[in-house]
């Protein structure tokens, strides 16, 4: 028996530690992915700011060098510029005399590598004059780009870009020659843009960022990393997405910084000229180290959550470890043995859980302890009850045979008064269901009568009717008569408006005839008379379609006519019968009248005979009744005694059971340990 309740307890107590791993484990599945969220969630948001940032700092970057771009190519330009300026200057100087130009010319040629081909002077006269060395050529003097745009400024200035006869491409620093000659001569320099190529490509301090350099008066591109796209013209038809997005935001006049296909994309006019400096970079090139940063905080966050997973595991076990004891401790009270301490030591609500545990062992044990007692004292009155209800028993067998004898008797003396009562009231009934039978007659009898009393006022109301219908159908007659007599009216009126109708139209014929011979001077009444004569030819035919209309309501009036006299012969005849049929319900009242008479005088015979059968009856089950009372009593005496036989009966089995349920709850008691 003990070993059976330690595998029992040990049973339990596995049972307790793997819902307590259970536990764990729940408070795991609910706080793990709420932290996993919630890194994931901090990852990402800071992610998106390092974002924003990297592309707020790009477009910085972007804009701080393109700027600086723009001002090393203003520089340069303004340099050379001046530069130009000054051998204009000297040539100025000279005067016009013509055999000095040369001479000027070469003595300025190799001095600035910016332009190779020296310095030359073009006049209206066609002649051109440059170094002896420079292998310039132009054969349309004054049809040339740079000659045209020198012809419009005094001061040395830069013109647009243009492919000389070498097919480079090339900007002019040109302006007109003030020597005092009156032959206008224009002088100039060619600068390749070869330095500016430099400038742009080389001068973008962010890594993986390009620029190129666009003029706005042609779109023509000016310098670019790809050699092959310098001289081409900005299209925003351009199949480079890029290059169509820059075209796009340099038509439109929108220089703002912002992203054209995957690129962050910066504007900047350079000053002093008509040329955009464009420069880009790829946003893949921006967020690299943003994704680099990403990837370092997704790891950061793993390493997080399985730290922190390790932490809450740790605290968990640590905070589910007391119940350990006090699951223990209920196993043992599942197994019956509440001899157990229980330590209530902690302060939390682990602590008052072990104290209300303790409580309830101790409250237990007093408890099983009463119980076994009163399993005790209930063992000693059970015997006693036994002993009752064994002499109960025997008294009440013997007063259940002598009431069953008595029972007999005054069974045959109840069945003796039932037979006389039944015949009594037999004969009640049969006397009351004639009585019923007769009043069934009376009633129905008078409603006879009352119906063929309403029946003759039905029928005096509906000859009444007959006469009004009469009277309204002879109105109806003499009304349709007027309308008769109207329609011949309007027919006579409709005749003359066809005689009207044509006479107007000979008329307008005669008038027609009378204009034709007038000639010109009729054409206007010749049409009057025409549309006169359509007028009456309308009249006409409106009048003969009024009189087919008119004739067509004289039948159906005739006939209305006919089919209300013949109404008027069936009202008079059935007014006739009807009242044929009135004089007949008069005869029918009168002999029900007669029958009602009768009816009453039966009603009252059957009642007197009623009466007598209801009193012969009323006695009868009176003495029924007693006797059955008596039969009943007797009948509720043999019952009860029976019932005290059974209820001793019972009380000697529960005494029985009684003292097994003692036995039992002692041997229940017995197994828990107190």
């Amino acid at each position: 028996m003990s070993s059976k309740k330690e595998k029992k307890t040990k049973s339990v107590i596995t049972s307790l530690k793997k819902k307590n791993k259970k536990i764990s484990r729940k408070l795991l599945i609910y706080i793990i992915p709420v932290i996993i969220v919630t890194v994931l969630v901090l990852v990402n948001i800071s992610a998106s700011i390092a974002k924003n940032k990297m592309r707020q700092m790009a477009r910085e970057t972007l804009e701080s060098s393109i700027s600086n771009q723009a001002d090393n190519i203003e520089a340069w330009l303004t340099e050379n510029l001046t530069y130009f300026q000054t051998a204009k200057h000297t040539v100025e100087s000279v005067g016009a005399d013509e055999e000095l130009l040369v001479p000027i010319l070469d003595s300025f040629y190799g001095y600035n590598s910016n332009a190779p081909e020296g310095f030359y002077i073009g006049t209206t006269e066609g002649k051109l004059y440059k170094a002896t060395e420079s292998t310039m050529d132009e054969t349309d003097i004054t049809g040339s780009t740079w000659f045209k745009q020198g012809l419009s400024r005094i001061a040395m200035a830069y013109g647009t870009a243009y492919t000389n006869d070498q097919g480079e491409t090339v900007i002019s620093a040109t302006g007109i020659l003030n020597d005092g000659s009156d032959v206008i001569k224009v002088m100039g320099a060619d600068v390749t843009l070869n330095k500016i190529t430099i400038i742009v490509n080389s001068g973008v301090k962010m890594s993986g960022a390009s620029s190129f350099l666009v003029d706005t008066n042609d779109y023509r591109i000016l310098a670019h990393r790809d050699s092959g796209l310098v001289g081409t013209t900005l299209s925003e038809s351009s199949s480079d997405a890029l290059l169509a997005g820059a075209a796009s935001s340099i038509i439109g006049e929108d220089l703002s910084s912002k992203e054209i296909s995957s690129n962050m994309v910066a504007f900047k006019e350079v000053p002093g000229t008509d040329w955009v400096l464009v420069s880009y970079i790829p946003t893949a090139v921006i967020l690299q180290v943003v994704t680099q940063m990403g990837v370092l905080l997704f790891m950061v966050g793993g390493i997080a959550i399985i730290l922190i997973v390790i932490i809450v595991l740790f605290v968990i076990r640590k905070v589910i470890a007391p119940l350990g004891n006090i699951s223990g401790n209920i196993s043992s009270m599942t197994a019956g043995d509440f001899t157990i301490e229980v330590d209530s030591s902690s302060d939390d609500e682990i602590g008052i859980m072990g104290s209300k545990l303790s409580e309830f062992v101790a409250s237990m044990r007093s408890m099983l302890s009463h119980i076994s007692e009163e399993s005790d004292k209930l063992g000693g009155e059970s015997d006693n009850s036994a002993r009752v209800s064994k002499i109960m028993f025997d008294a009440s067998q013997a007063q259940s045979e002598a009431m069953d004898q008595l029972n007999q008797t005054v069974d045959q003396l109840a069945t003796a008064v039932n037979d006389i009562a039944a015949n009594a009231t037999t004969l009640a009934q049969v006397v009351a269901d004639t009585r019923d039978n007769s009043d069934k007659a009376g009633a129905s009898m008078k409603e006879t009568v009352e119906i063929s009393q309403k029946g003759r006022e039905d029928m005096e109301k509906v000859s009444l009717a007959m006469n009004d219908i009469s009277k309204a159908n002879e109105e109806l007659v003499e009304s349709i008569n007027k309308v008769g007599q109207a329609s011949e009216e309007i027919t006579n009126i409709v005749g003359m408006i066809g005689e009207i109708a044509e006479e107007t139209n000979l008329l307008s014929l005669n008038a027609s005839i009378e204009a034709a011979r007038a000639g010109d001077a009729g054409k206007g009444f010749a049409v009057v008379a025409t549309e006169i004569g359509k007028l009456a030819q309308t009249s006409a035919d409106s009048a003969q379609n009024i009189s087919a209309l008119i004739n067509d309501v004289r039948e159906l009036i005739d006939k209305v006519v006919g089919e209300a006299n013949d109404s008027a012969e069936s009202i008079k005849a059935n007014s006739s019968l009807i009242n044929i049929a009135v004089e007949t319900f008069d005869k029918i009242y009168v002999n029900i009248q007669e029958s009602n008479g009768l009816i009453d005088a039966m009603l009252e015979d059957v009642q007197k005979v009623d009466d007598v059968a209801t009193n012969v009856a009323a006695i009868s089950e009176e003495q029924a009744a007693s006797a059955d009372e008596i039969l009943a009593t007797s009948e509720n005496m043999v019952e009860m005694a029976k019932n005290i036989t059974q209820s001793s009966q019972d009380v000697a089995d529960n005494s029985h059971e009684l003292a097994q349920t003692s036995q039992t709850l002692t041997s229940y008691v017995q197994k828990f340990k107190i």
